[in-house]
C-alpha cells in the first residue's frame, strides 16, 4: 500500500474486463453470452463519454466524523462460510498468465456484505467505495504485489502483512477475510479523511469527492506521506495515489452500473417469454 507500483492493468481496461466478467458470469445460465446492454460504461469510456463525477454522498454529520472501525474480527463460522460457498470464479489472462477473479456477480455480493457489516453508511460510504478501492487495488484479481520498498502486497486487497496485522486480517490471500478486511480499514480510512478536510468550505458533493480521495490517499500512502495531505494539495501526490483514485472512483461508479445491468439481465432471464437453454461446456 505504501505508494504501490502502479498495476499494468489501465483504469479503461479495468472497465473492459469487467464488461467481458458480466457476461462469463451469467454465461453459466444461459446458452452463450447474453446481449449487451445498452450505453454500457466500457461503450462510453471507449467513446470519451465519461468525466470525472464522484458519488454524491455527503459523510455523516456534515463531515464531522469521531468515530474509528475497531480491528476486523474474523471468525470461521457459518455466515461467512456460506458467503465463501456462493462466489463463482472465472479465468482471466493478466501479465501473461491466467488468473482466476471472482465474477460480477460475487464482487458485488462480496462488497455489499463487507459494508454492511463495517458499517460503513455510517461515515458516509458504501459498497461501491468497496468495490473502487478493490478495484483500483487490483482489479479484483487476487495475486501478489510490491511497494516500492519491496513489501510485499498480498491477495485481491493487496494488504501489507502489517496492515493485516494490525487490522486482524489472518488470511490476506482469502478473498472473504481481505475483502472485508478492507471495509473495515476503509472506515478507519473516511474517518481520518473527513478529519483532514473538516476545515474546508465545500459542497456535500465537493466534500463526497474529498472524502474519497482522503479514503485513496490513507489506504495508499504510508502514515508520513498521507499526513502530507491538507484536502488540496492533492495534485502534488506520487501518481501512482492519483493513478488510485481515479481507478477508485472508477470503480465505485461501475459497481453501481453493473448492479443496475445485472437486475436487468436477471428479469430477462426470468421473462417467461424469453427463450433460455441450459449451459454445456464446450458448446
Amino acid at each position: 500500500m505504501n505508494e504501490r507500483i502502479a498495476s499494468r492493468v489501465t483504469s479503461v481496461h479495468n472497465v473492459v474486463m469487467l464488461a467481458a466478467v458480466l457476461g462469463a458470469g451469467l454465461s453459466g445460465s444461459m446458452g452463450g453470452s447474453p446481449g449487451p446492454t445498452s450505453d454500457t460504461l466500457a461503450q462510453r469510456v471507449q467513446a470519451g463519454k465519461v468525466g470525472e463525477v464522484g458519488v454524491a454522498i455527503a459523510p455523516a454529520n456534515g463531515g464531522q466524523i469521531a468515530a474509528a472501525a475497531h480491528a476486523f474480527n474474523y471468525k470461521v463460522d457459518a455466515y461467512y462460510e456460506q458467503l465463501r460457498n456462493k462466489l463463482r470464479w472465472v479465468p482471466v489472462r493478466y501479465a501473461g498468465n491466467v488468473l482466476q477473479t471472482p465474477d460480477v456477480q460475487s464482487r458485488l455480493l462480496l462488497a455489499q456484505s463487507a459494508a454492511q457489516r463495517a458499517g460503513l453508511d455510517k461515515v458516509g460510504l458504501s459498497y461501491r467505495d468497496v468495490y473502487g478501492i478493490i478495484n483500483a487495488e487490483t482489479s479484483w484479481i487476487p495475486r501478489m504485489g510490491a511497494s516500492k520498498d519491496g513489501t510485499p502486497n498480498l491477495g485481491i486487497a493487496q494488504f501489507e502483512p502489517a496492515t493485516a496485522k494490525a487490522v486482524g486480517l489472518t488470511d490476506p490471500g482469502d478473498p472473504v477475510q481481505a475483502v472485508h478486511a478492507a471495509a473495515v480499514h476503509l472506515k478507519d480510512a473516511a474517518v481520518w479523511s473527513a478529519r483532514r478536510i473538516s476545515n474546508l468550505k465545500l459542497t456535500p458533493e465537493e466534500r463526497a469527492l474529498k472524502l474519497r480521495e482522503g479514503v485513496s490517499i490513507f489506504y495508499n500512502l504510508s502514515s508520513k506521506g498521507r499526513n502530507k495531505w491538507d484536502g488540496l494539495n492533492t495534485a502534488k501526490l506520487p501518481v501512482e495515489t492519483r493513478r488510485h483514485i481515479a481507478n477508485a472512483r472508477l470503480g465505485a461508479r461501475e459497481a453501481g452500473e453493473l448492479e443496475v445491468q445485472l437486475a436487468e439481465l436477471k428479469a430477462r432471464m426470468g421473462n417467461p417469454g424469453m427463450m433460455t437453454a441450459a449451459y454445456e461446456p464446450g458448446h
